[in-house]
């Protein structure tokens, strides 16, 4: 029986005096990916930050494989291996795509180092002494997954990986993606573009307004019409 990577218990968040989470509660299995969607402002990537540390939580808690991690700083969260890729993707400018990744290295027995990611991203090995900030979005996409991958996560949390990239680069994220899945890893998957989270998760998670809408199996809504359009808005 698959365990449990990551579970919010009842969780509530603010910001100030502003009520953003409402209990909510999901869990991601190991070895799955989950899509949390939502339309903007629902709640999605301030999942994202409470389960990272960088939003703390009000009530409630939140678990890694069973550890209680909800009350510990984000450093000690990422060293217990959350690897996340933030909306953005927030690579460091002025270092090299080489630079990017060795910073965030963490040693491990298997699992990826350098030679690992640049295969992986065969567009950055060309360029591993080229700053970051010179790079494209999809290749600073790339080199921002590659860096979270340096990390060895146990899971790995992704943050609207498609926004703003053209169709034929959101494809390559889609693929290295699939890869990822395929991998075994444990994959929370926050995603406006519907078509490539659905055609990615086990299990989605809807939220609106903060609080949970929908969770369940993902091949039970992907080709729901009438349920896309009233939680998402979209088809």
């Amino acid at each position: 029986m698959a365990r449990e990577a990551v579970a919010l218990a009842g969780v509530n968040a603010f910001y100030g005096d502003s009520h953003a989470l409402y209990d909510v509660s999901f869990s991601l299995q190991e070895g799955r990916v989950l899509a949390l969607l939502g339309r903007n402002g629902a709640g999605k990537t301030t999942c994202i930050h409470s389960i990272v540390g960088f939003l703390p939580v009000r009530s409630g808690e939140i678990r890694l494989f069973g550890e209680r991690i909800s009350s510990l700083a984000p450093e000690a969260i990422a060293r217990r291996g959350v690897g996340l890729v933030p909306q953005g993707r927030r690579v460091f400018p002025s270092l090299t795509v080489r630079e990017n990744l060795v910073v965030a290295a963490r040693p491990a027995s298997k699992g990826w180092d350098l030679a690992a990611v640049l295969s992986a991203f065969p567009g950055l090995a060309g360029r591993q002494n080229q700053t970051a900030g010179s790079l494209s979005g999809g290749e600073q996409q790339m080199l921002a997954i590659g860096r979270a991958l340096m990390t060895n996560p146990r899971v790995l949390l992704l943050d609207e990986p498609s926004e703003g990239l053209a169709p034929a680069i959101v494809h390559e994220v889609g693929r290295v993606l699939g890869k990822l899945r395929a991998s075994g890893l444990s994959i929370l998957l926050v995603e406006q573009n519907t078509k490539l989270a659905l055609g990615l998760a086990d299990e989605v998670v809807t939220l609106n307004s903060g609080r949970v809408a929908y969770e369940g199996p993902c091949e039970k809504i992907r080709h729901d019409e009438s349920f896309l359009t009233q939680q998402l808005g979209v088809y």
